[in-house]
């Protein structure tokens, strides 16, 4: 929705837009199989999933979309102008610039956009292309990673302590008979 705002051609909003129901509706339909990691969010949400998908990303050697998206989730962190100036300009050099060391997949469309508002950059300066770069992570590399031994032991893990967490939950509730308990000899009667 986000680059029909922005003035990119319908055709292509109206993809992306039908791209972002589908995938909404494969993730809910996922998350009730498998609520604990069949999903790039949750993967990255976690630092071992963190690691071993940029251990992924190295060997398809294009570690610059994560190193690019945790880039930008940090830099929505800052909140004083002059520190997200020189961030966002080192973000541009760094990873948006044409021939940059870490370039990243965008068109130059969303180049243009970003460089125009790195004189005053809002928050949200590299929202699409972050979102952008998510997309092409979701689309193509995480698919296969998913297949990979790594992904597996990660999701081996997330089960593992999700079991631990119900464990201590269980044994912190009690049932309100062991709770209450009873001095047998005042219960008798002295009648």
């Amino acid at each position: 929705f986000l680059f029909c705002l922005v003035g990119s051609e319908p055709t292509y909003c109206t993809w992306w837009w039908r791209r972002h129901e589908f995938s909404q509706g494969s993730r809910q339909e996922t998350d009730e199989t498998n609520p604990w990691g069949d999903s790039l969010e949750t993967v990255l949400s976690q630092k071992s999933g963190r690691s071993a998908f940029r251990d992924f990303l190295k060997l398809e050697f294009c570690e610059e979309n994560l190193e690019f998206w945790l880039a930008c989730k940090e830099y929505r962190s800052f909140d004083c102008l002059e520190e997200r100036t020189q961030i966002a300009a080192s973000i541009y050099e760094e990873f948006i610039r044409e021939g940059s060391p870490k370039q990243v997949n965008l068109d130059s469309y969303t180049r243009e956009t970003i460089r125009q508002s790195l004189e005053e950059p809002g928050s949200s300066c590299f929202a699409m292309a972050e979102r952008k770069i998510f997309i092409l992570m979701e689309n193509c590399s995480f698919p296969r990673f998913t297949e990979t031994e790594p992904y597996k032991l990660f999701l081996n893990s997330i089960s593992k302590q999700r079991d631990l967490k119900k464990k201590r939950m269980a044994m912190r509730i009690k049932s309100p008979v062991e709770d209450f308990k009873v001095n047998p000899l005042l219960l008798v009667s002295k009648d």
